[in-house]
């Protein structure tokens, strides 16, 4: 290692930013140093860590460029490092959130990542295992939060700390469940004239259910990796919209012909086909509106400064109970009655 070069050594850091991961680069030399005067180097360095990259820096600590280990072992021996190294290399900044961090990396995959502040001086190194052991536990950590687990509760974690955890979002998602239930309590006159409403009704709720979390799921991975920027929130949005539409009215068409078949064989006062007609019509608007619900619902969550992870799903759950219920419903009175 280069002596005269200091290393920033980082902050011991207990926050959720990329100083926690770094480590001190084993390989530092002046962009003056020969390809054979840096071998020479390498081989007593390797005795005590492990090189990957060969970090170029001038005086000041600043990161120039990197050389990897096969342009050091085909150049020739008098040759300056910095005629052979890759300039303006990808490069982290340790102030820098994991999650960004992860989003930056994630079509970057390099055994380590130099880490640099704002004046380009070289502060460490991140290992892309590393970085990917924390995504994979940031990953996790995600689809406990979309149904009220705590991050930080495991299979061991004590009864009652997992009760304190899980509560809360029971009691919030009780609130919202009874929201929905007044929906079907405002046609209740509906469904005791039709009954055949009331067996193809958790139909209705749960097919465009999944419709929903299907586009909520892509969302937030969207978010996660960086790919749902600002701009491309309304394309998002329209191409869940026909998807919906389109699952929708397929499925809708064969929950028609079932409904249809149910009236026929119950004998029912209302017209089997009509009721088919309601059923396919409901799916359809149910399904695109619950698809665009989960596009729609952690965008606005996070440009009012929310965790859209941790409060999607019950939003998008509740919209789409209470569109698809009163959109089954609505029709249903208006058409049959």
């Amino acid at each position: 290692m280069n002596a005269e070069i200091p290393i920033v050594t980082p902050l011991a850091a207990s926050d959720n930013t990329l100083n926690r991961l770094l480590e001190n680069p084993a390989a530092i030399f002046p962009p003056e140093l020969t390809v054979h005067e840096a071998t020479e180097r390498i081989r007593e360095i390797i005795k005590t860590h492990f090189v990957t990259y060969v970090y170029v820096t001038d005086r000041d600590n600043r990161l120039l460029g990197i050389v990897t280990m096969r342009d050091l072992l085909l150049a020739a021996p008098d040759t300056r490092l910095d005629t052979i190294m890759l300039h303006d290399p990808f490069l982290l900044k340790p102030d820098m959130p994991l999650m960004d961090a992860i989003k930056l990396t994630v079509n970057k995959h390099f055994p380590c990542y130099p880490v640099c502040d704002d004046d380009g001086r070289l502060a460490g190194i991140v290992w892309g295992a590393k970085l990917f052991a924390a995504q994979a536990i940031e990953i996790s950590a995600q689809a406990g939060s979309m149904v009220g687990v705590d991050k930080e509760e495991h299979t061991t974690t004590h009864w009652k700390r997992s009760f304190r955890f899980r509560h809360p979002w029971l009691l919030i998602n009780l609130v919202t469940a009874g929201m929905a239930a007044s929906v079907v309590g405002a046609f209740q006159g509906s469904i005791s004239k039709i009954v055949a409403l009331a067996v193809f009704l958790p139909l209705i709720a749960g097919q465009s259910g999944n419709t929903g979390c299907q586009s909520l799921a892509v969302a937030l991975r969207g978010m996660t990796l960086g790919e749902l920027k600002p701009g491309r929130a309304r394309f998002l949005l329209a191409k869940e919209a026909i998807l919906g539409a389109l699952n929708g009215f397929v499925v809708g068409i064969l929950a028609g012909i079932g409904m249809w078949m149910f009236a026929t064989s119950q004998h029912t006062a209302e017209p089997p086909l009509i009721l088919g007609i309601t059923v396919c019509m409901a799916m359809t608007i149910a399904c695109t509106a619950s698809s665009m619900a989960g596009v729609m619902v952690p965008v606005i969550l996070r440009r009012c400064g929310a965790d859209p992870v941790t409060a999607s799903s019950i939003f998008v759950t509740t919209s789409n109970d209470i569109i698809s219920m009163g959109c089954f419903l609505g029709l249903a009175t208006l058409l049959l009655l």
